[in-house]
């Protein structure tokens, strides 16, 4: 018998200069996207997503703190896929790289004219709910 089993990814909301790091990704499904990826064997998350970062942004990460776990089995449409998201300030100077074509630095309030692939639109809508009520949490 085969067993199907969730992937496990990070993603980070990194602010840097009062915006949002997105990249934008190479590969399908192609739009923006919070910088991150797959956990590798014998990785803790905490690694997998400062490793992540700096392959696709070069970016170092400060006061990294874990946001929330997106777990629904629809939110990535290649495959069930769980996210544990993070916040972090960046550090230096973003540079897109490995898995990510470019990056775009977004106000939060401009959302709605950037097409976001997986469900990263909710993650950042959660973030900014959060820090509506939290002006701190920044």
């Amino acid at each position: 018998m085969r067993y199907r089993q969730p992937k496990l990814a990070v993603d980070c909301i990194i602010r840097l200069r009062d915006r949002v790091v997105l990249i934008y990704r190479r590969n399908e499904p192609k739009g923006w996207a919070l910088p991150g990826g797959f956990v590798n064997y014998g990785e803790t998350v905490e690694e997998a997503v400062v490793r992540e970062i700096r392959e696709e942004t070069g970016l170092e990460l400060d006061n990294l703190q874990q946001f929330h776990v997106y777990s629904d089995p629809k939110r990535d449409p290649r495959w069930h896929c769980v996210s544990v998201v993070f916040t972090a300030e960046g550090r230096g100077e973003p540079r897109a790289g490995d898995d990510a074509g470019r990056i775009m630095l977004v106000e939060l309030d401009r959302l709605d004219e950037v097409n976001l692939v997986f469900d990263h639109r909710q993650i950042l809508e959660d973030y900014r709910g959060q820090c509506g009520a939290n002006p701190d949490r920044r």
